[in-house]
């Protein structure tokens, strides 16, 4: 064997990444990818080799995709639950889990699914109760504008508390004439906006719900009354409400990086649902209710996952510090390492 390629593939497993187990030739090119790769206890890993991946459908593919880790494969598909990709103790164990693990559609059943499509509109909120939710989900169904019905106008509206009751629950009349009901996916006629709330009416009643009595320039994420607001594509759904609400309060699984693609473009609401809670939605008239009840289910599953805990600090592989950071090891370079976007377990302990 060749004295020099062994030297070679020595230093290259000495320059292994502890978190993705990339291999680098160089001990500087592991420390500028650390540097950019944000790995962390938040990330997803896998149960059986400890892989950190960038998202869920990264850990996926390295468990069942096309083209897995055979190893852990083998292992996974005994003792493993396709829904939260957690890795059980036995055959046995993961039998229950998964059982627990996937979740039933709320609208399942014609008479539950009739009585959702004829949901009675709870115009009003109470949003000084002692007992009001810290954490709602808010979901929109949109008709048509404009000469050809592709302008999006909000016409229906829904926000639910964790429990999945409804809070708030209208039709929303648009400021412009509808051109589009798009009756198909939304189920709105014209008499159900007849006589609808005004968007400005739903926009402040909303928003004073969402702030609860504080200013929105005060809102902090730790602390304070204001609410964490859930859901799935919320910047169109707060554009098309013209409304405004602080960044650090809103939860997006649209917009979360554990549950995005690894292209890192958005999935949808159904192939998440489908995905990790093992139920259909959006099939034939689809309901706000709904999607506030899926979003809320996949925003809890993130937020109680178990991570260790880890220093508040950035990552600190600045320049300066170069020779001292090549001289460290993968684990302690690891050890640096801190994430680059707000996990949503942090919540758990606000």
């Amino acid at each position: 064997m060749d004295y020099s390629l062994s030297m070679e593939s020595s230093e290259s497993l000495r320059n292994k990444c502890g978190g993705c187990y990339r291999q680098f030739n160089k001990k500087e090119h592991l420390v500028e990818h650390m540097r950019i790769s944000y790995h962390s206890v938040h990330e997803p890993t896998c149960g059986i080799c400890n892989k950190h991946c960038r998202s869920f459908e990264s850990l996926r593919e390295h468990l069942i995709g096309p083209l897995p880790k055979q190893e852990c494969k083998n292992i996974f598909s005994i003792r493993g639950c396709r829904f939260c990709l957690t890795v059980l103790e036995s055959s046995n164990a993961r039998r229950i889990h998964q059982e627990r693990c996937q979740l039933s559609n709320v609208n399942s059943g014609l008479t539950t699914r009739m009585a959702s499509l004829c949901l009675r509109d709870n115009p009003t909120i109470d949003y000084t109760s002692s007992r009001s939710p810290r954490v709602v989900a808010l979901s929109c169904k949109m008709v048509g504008g404009g000469s050809d019905g592709s302008l999006d106008l909000c016409a229906r509206v829904c926000i639910t508390d964790e429990s999945e009751n409804v809070i708030f629950h209208t039709y929303v009349k648009p400021m412009i004439p509808v051109t589009n009901y798009r009756y198909e996916t939304t189920g709105i006629r014209p008499e159900n906006l007849r006589n609808a709330m005004p968007l400005k009416q739903a926009q402040r009643k909303i928003q004073e719900f969402l702030c609860n009595g504080e200013p929105m320039w005060k809102i902090r994420p730790r602390s304070g009354k204001a609410r964490i607001l859930v859901g799935h594509g919320l910047d169109h759904y707060l554009d098309c409400l013209q409304l405004e609400y602080s960044s650090s309060m809103i939860r997006d699984t649209a917009e979360y990086p554990p549950l995005m693609k690894t292209s890192k473009l958005s999935n949808s609401l159904k192939y998440l649902t489908q995905a990790y809670l093992g139920y259909d939605i959006h099939v034939g008239i689809q309901d706000p209710y709904e999607d506030c009840v899926a979003t809320m289910r996949l925003y809890t599953r993130m937020r109680y996952q178990k991570h260790k805990t880890e220093a508040q600090n950035r990552n600190n592989y600045t320049a300066w510090r170069q020779n001292e950071l090549e001289r460290m090891s993968p684990e302690e370079l690891l050890d640096l390492s801190r994430s680059d976007y707000y996990c949503w377990c942090l919540d758990s302990v606000a």
